[in-house]
């Protein structure tokens, strides 16, 4: 299924897990388990607890995740 096919929603990190598994909260109040796509893990993008993420996910399967992007927060310094 290519990426442009994925139901696209927003979420906050919850739970760091093993091999780039996490817990995400969407806005929704739905608690999912997404992992990181194949580019974040390429180009080294770290995502922490409390991050602000993507989150795409195939139509057939709602309970499992892909994490697409991390927003930028414009609160922190660093």
């Amino acid at each position: 299924m290519a990426k442009d096919d994925l139901i696209q929603i927003d979420g906050t990190i919850e739970e760091s897990h093993a091999h780039g598994h996490f817990s995400v909260l969407l806005d929704n109040q739905k608690k999912v388990t997404a992992k990181l796509s194949g580019k974040m893990r390429k180009f080294y993008i770290r995502v922490v607890v409390g991050d602000r993420v993507t989150v795409g996910f195939s139509p057939y399967d709602t309970t499992n995740g892909l994490i697409l992007f991390r927003h930028k927060d414009q609160s922190r310094n660093t």
